[in-house]
C-alpha cells in the first residue's frame, strides 16, 4: 500500500513546482518532505520529479502516480457521501470553478437557497477564465466548472448545457443601434474595444470569427475583470462583448444596449456545467448541480433575445 502521506507531499510539489513552495503550503519542513518522496521512489524502484530550472517536475510515472493519487482522492469522496446519505446526513463539500459573468446569477439567489437548502454542505467557489477552470477541473482541484464558451473535450462530462449568444455591448444612443439589424465585426473596425483577455471564452470566440473573417480588431482595453468592461460601456467609452444574461441588471436599468451580431459562432456560444469524465460526483455536487440547472438563469435555458424587461423570465 502506497504511503498517503508521501502521495499528497509528491502532489504538492508537481501542483507548485517546487519542495520548497509545497512544504510552505503544507506546514511542513522541506527536508521532511524530501524524504517523503525519497521513500516512494525507493519503494518503486523509479524517479517520480527531476529538476529543471528552479523548479520541480514530474517523470513520467510521477504523474502516473499523480492521477492515482486524484482518482483515489475522488473515489473516496464519492463513497463517504454515499456514506453520509445512509446515515441521513446532510455534510459534504462542493468546490466550483467560475467565470465573473457567471457571479450575478450564481449570487443572486441560487446559491443562497442552495446552502439554505443543504446547511451541512461547505461550498468553495473559485474565480477562473474558461482555460483555468478546464485545468481545475482536470487536476481535480474543483468538482464542477461552469463554463462560457468552452472548446470540446473529451476529458469534460457535461450535465448542463444552453445557447448563450455573445453579443455586442454598447452606450445608449450608440450609433450601431440606428442601424436595427445584427453587427458584422467589420463594422467595429475604428472603435474604441475593450476585449476580455485571451484565456477567457469570449474572447477566444471573438478571435476565432476576426481569423475567419479576416477582420483584424484593436482593442484600446485589455481586461482580465467583465466588471471593468461593463464600466468601460456604461461610461460611454467604447463597445464590448458579454452574453446578454450577464449584463442583464444593466439592460434593464437602460445603463446599456445590446445588439445581435451577424456571425453563427457567436449566435451559437454555449454556457455548460461540467465536471471530470470517468470521474462519479458525490450526492453533495450532483445536488448542486441539479439546483444550479433550476436556479441559474443561465441554465434554465436557452437565453430569451434581448427582450429588455423579459430578459430574466
Amino acid at each position: 500500500m502506497l504511503n498517503q502521506r508521501a502521495l499528497a507531499c509528491l502532489n504538492e510539489v508537481v501542483k507548485r513546482g517546487s519542495i520548497r513552495r509545497a512544504a510552505a503550503h503544507l506546514h511542513i519542513d522541506a527536508s521532511a518532505l524530501s524524504r517523503h518522496i525519497k521513500s516512494l521512489e525507493e519503494t518503486l524502484g523509479v524517479a517520480l520529479c527531476e529538476r529543471q530550472g528552479n523548479g520541480m517536475r514530474p517523470t513520467e510515472a510521477g504523474r502516473l502516480l499523480v492521477r492515482h493519487y486524484h482518482t483515489q482522492r475522488s473515489a473516496e469522496e464519492v463513497v463517504l457521501s454515499q456514506i453520509m446519505a445512509i446515515q441521513g446526513l446532510a455534510r459534504g463539500e462542493v468546490r466550483i470553478a467560475v467565470g465573473e459573468g457567471f457571479l450575478s446569477d450564481l449570487i443572486a439567489a441560487p446559491l443562497q437557497s442552495f446552502m439554505s437548502a443543504f446547511d451541512g454542505i461547505e461550498i468553495e467557489v473559485r474565480m477562473a477564465g474558461v482555460n483555468e477552470a478546464i485545468a481545475l477541473v482536470k487536476e481535480m482541484e474543483v468538482n464542477l466548472a461552469l463554463l462560457y464558451a468552452p472548446p470540446v473535450d473529451p476529458m469534460l462530462t457535461c450535465h448542463v448545457e444552453t445557447c448563450q449568444p455573445l453579443d455586442l455591448i454598447v452606450p445608449p444612443e450608440h450609433p450601431l443601434l440606428a442601424l436595427n439589424r445584427p453587427i458584422h465585426l467589420s463594422e467595429l473596425q475604428g472603435l474604441p474595444l475593450g476585449l476580455m483577455d485571451n484565456p477567457f471564452g469570449m474572447r477566444q470566440m471573438v478571435n476565432m470569427v476576426a481569423q475567419q473573417e479576416r477582420v483584424h480588431l484593436h482593442a484600446r482595453l485589455h481586461t482580465n475583470s467583465v466588471t471593468v468592461l461593463k464600466n468601460f460601456v456604461r461610461s460611454g467609452i467604447g463597445v464590448t462583448f458579454m452574453p446578454e444574461l450577464t449584463v442583464a441588471a444593466e439592460l434593464q436599468r437602460g445603463e446599456i444596449h445590446a445588439l445581435p451580431m451577424a456571425h453563427s459562432i457567436l449566435n451559437g456560444a454555449r454556457a455548460q456545467i461540467v465536471s471530470l469524465a470517468g470521474h462519479e460526483l458525490t450526492l453533495s455536487a450532483k445536488a448542486c448541480v441539479a439546483h444550479l440547472r433550476q436556479g441559474m438563469h443561465f441554465f434554465r435555458a436557452d437565453a430569451p433575445r434581448l427582450s429588455g424587461q423579459q430578459v430574466l423570465l
